[in-house]
């Protein structure tokens, strides 16, 4: 009985696998390399340098206020050893524990508007990379849905996209139908002229970096 229910079960497979042989062979998979169409797509290097630029200016700014914060608290300690020095009159003393105390009270003000502005900075630095991302990926997509449609593509796979469990989605291919290459010629055939040459220059640049092949 055993050994019928087998056969049954490894008939039924085999008749699956003969039902989809044709639905899989009039399929066309595609396959593209994300990362590389990211990190090569002129917008993102442009991108990344204006959000670079904002990040230096941010940090600029906060060491202004850090340096102007670390001057008053020197400022401070010596308006309160004043307050406490016994070679002045009881009044002057008294005049100075009142600045120091004003002086306290400002620079716990200094430290609070510091902190809340670091927080914001990191906070609409995070938000710009996250919009000019998703931005790049939005043109990347339809670059590629459109090379997709017009190669009669049924479907296109990320051959550097990985699961949750961080291992590759797609465990093999043989790279015949990458459209890479060709999606990227479109998305950077935008670029100024003088990003273009840029672009050629690190090509060059890379292809001297390589080794030479083996004789």
């Amino acid at each position: 009985m055993k050994l019928i229910n087998k056969l049954i079960v490894s008939t039924c497979f085999a008749m699956l696998l003969i039902g989809a042989t044709p639905v899989l062979a009039q399929s066309k998979i595609g396959t593209v390399d994300l990362n590389r169409l990211f990190e090569e797509y002129w917008k993102t290097k442009q991108a990344r340098t204006a959000l670079n630029e904002q990040g230096a200016q941010y940090e600029k700014e906060i060491k202004g206020m850090v340096d102007q914060f670390k001057k008053d608290e020197e400022e401070y300690k010596s308006i309160q050893a004043a307050a406490t020095d016994s070679a002045m009159s009881d009044a002057e003393r008294e005049k100075k524990k009142s600045e120091a105390e004003k002086k306290l009270a400002s620079l716990r003000d200094q430290d609070e508007t510091i902190k809340k502005y670091q927080n914001q900075a990191q906070t609409r630095i995070a938000d710009q990379r996250r919009r000019v991302r998703d931005n790049i990926l939005g043109e990347i997509r339809k670059v590629v849905t459109a090379i997709a449609r017009s190669g009669s593509y049924s479907l296109v796979l990320d051959v550097a996209g990985e699961t949750v469990n961080n291992t590759p989605v797609v465990l093999f291919s043989t790279g015949e139908n990458d459209i890479t290459q060709s999606v990227l010629d479109q998305l950077n055939s935008s670029a100024p002229p003088e990003v273009t040459k840029e672009q050629e220059k690190d090509k060059t640049s890379s292809d001297k970096d390589k080794p030479a092949p083996k004789k």
